[in-house]
């Protein structure tokens, strides 16, 4: 594991490597706050938490470039706590696993955190680093932005001082972002009475597994299985055919991660057990079938487990089942001037259904405010059939491109000039804070960058590690040649 530490380049290694081994996960941030106060005092540089609990670093200009425009260098701290089912790791106390496979870095059945602690390592490589030529520098490393933007939605205004935003947030190496989509969560919850279990029935747990999850905005396009569509579809077909009853249903843990897993369990007649069984082998075979060029390694199986004492009353079932089937997820319109790039879509990404409530947890994204909202009604709509209270929270808006950005045509110049290749100008669905942290600071000229990582948001999280000395050779060369005020 420590053998990261000793790739190129060091400098940015090496902090990554430290911080892996502090316990990040998105809504517990303590032991990383502290962790980047007594980095920064260590490396000399001025350090804070502000009131939206992100840490700020303030490094001066060096001697003679002292009017150059102010730059902030911008990245998240927090991490998507996701596993392997075998994974027994605590996200909350245990260090990561990382570990080099080739040309890539891996963590042991766990997200690695490359999302988005290598732009957090580069940033403390660059606060630390004594030989650098550069304009004044802050840092920004925001709260969760996992879990909602708090961070850069609470962001005080007038704190910053820069006229330059880098976001280190981007997941291919030679991509240069200057626009992403908005998006907002929206939960459906019911509370309901249970009602007893039948005498004579008997329960089975249906596990649905080895789907490949993945990034509800990078990956939404890629049709992925859900593990939540395709578990209510079986459900709706056990319960008109086999009599089936639902007791409990959980599935997925976070918003911006497309559930790979999902279990319910299921109470029914005795004579119906072979028949659900069945059952659940052609759904098994069909999803196989229907996923052969996407999914590997697809489950579908049901065990026998104890009774549950309560379930959910018929008509109640009956509603929750059918609004999830019935609801938007996916991909809904690409973006007619950008044909290759989303710009809405919807993530059915949490069910938990058990003990008289009934929970449902949506990430809808999309570039264009009309039709996030168009969403938000569609899925009021149809989880308001079922009787369930629907609520919206953490909106942000999409940022807007800007073709003529100055630092973005720096930095494309820059690239050709350093690795004799054009950059790629892109529009990304995924959420980056730009938009948020524009909201408070508009004068700002924002790009985004970054080195290639996969399926962020996965126990197989990977980032590529011949990409990261050229994102670094590029950061250090731009900010050599930041423009005076």
């Amino acid at each position: 594991m420590s053998e990261i530490r000793n790739l190129k380049p060091e400098c940015v290694w090496r902090n990554f490597y430290d911080l892996t081994q502090v316990p990040h996960p998105s809504g517990h941030l303590e032991k990383i706050t502290q962790f980047l106060l007594d980095f920064a005092k260590k490396a000399g540089v001025e350090a804070f938490v502000d009131s939206a609990r992100n840490v700020v670093m303030r490094k001066p200009a060096t001697p003679g470039m002292e009017h150059c425009k102010g730059v902030i260098l911008q990245a998240h701290m927090d991490m998507v706590p996701q596993k392997a089912p075998e994974s027994k790791h605590n996200f909350e106390t245990d260090p990561l696993e990382p570990w080099i496979d080739g040309d890539w870095v891996k963590a042991n059945n766990t997200t690695l955190g490359a999302d988005n602690g290598i732009g957090v390592a580069a940033i403390m490589a660059v606060m630390e680093a004594k030989d650098l030529k550069h304009g004044p520098i802050e840092a920004l490393i925001t709260a969760d932005e996992e879990t909602g933007m708090f961070g850069a939605n609470d962001l005080p205004e007038g704190q910053l001082k820069g006229d330059i935003l880098l976001n280190l947030d981007t997941e291919t190496w030679g991509e240069f972002v200057i626009g992403s989509a908005g998006g907002i969560d929206i939960t459906a919850t019911l509370d309901y009475k249970e009602v007893e279990t039948e005498t004579d029935d008997v329960a089975l747990k249906v596990t649905l597994k080895g789907l490949r999850g993945g990034h509800s905005g990078l990956e939404i396009n890629e049709g992925r299985g859900n593990a939540n569509k395709m578990m209510a579809w079986f459900l709706r077909r056990a319960i008109a055919d086999c009599e089936a009853r639902l007791a409990t249903w959980h599935g997925g843990n976070m918003r911006n991660a497309i559930p790979f897993q999902a279990e319910a369990v299921i109470t029914l007649p005795k004579e119906n057990v072979n028949a659900v069984k069945e059952m659940i082998e052609d759904f098994k075979t069909d999803f196989i079938d229907e996923y052969k060029a996407i999914e590997e390694g697809i489950e579908m199986f049901a065990e026998e487990v104890e009774k549950p004492k309560m379930q959910a009353p018929e008509e109640i079932q009956d509603n929750l089942v059918n609004a999830i089937l019935a609801c938007q997820n996916g991909v809904l319109r690409m973006i007619p001037s950008y044909p290759d790039v989303v710009e809405t879509s919807s993530n059915l990404a949490i069910v938990d259904i058990e003990g008289g409530k009934a929970a449902v947890k949506i990430l809808a994204r999309s570039s264009r405010e009309d039709l996030k909202e168009y969403v938000v009604d569609m899925l009021d709509s149809c989880f308001s059939m079922a009787g369930m209270k629907v609520e919206t929270s953490a909106s942000y808006g999409g940022w807007d491109p800007n073709p003529d950005s100055e630092i973005m045509k720096l930095m494309i110049g820059i690239y050709k000039d350093l690795f004799g290749a054009e950059g790629v100008v892109q529009v990304v669905h995924a959420g980056l804070e730009c938009s948020v942290i524009l909201g408070k600071y508009p004068h700002l000229d924002v790009v985004s960058l970054g080195p290639t990582m996969l399926s962020p948001h996965t126990a197989t999280e990977r980032v590529l590690v011949p990409t990261i000395e050229p994102f670094w050779k590029l950061l250090v060369a731009t900010l050599e040649k930041i423009p005076t005020k």
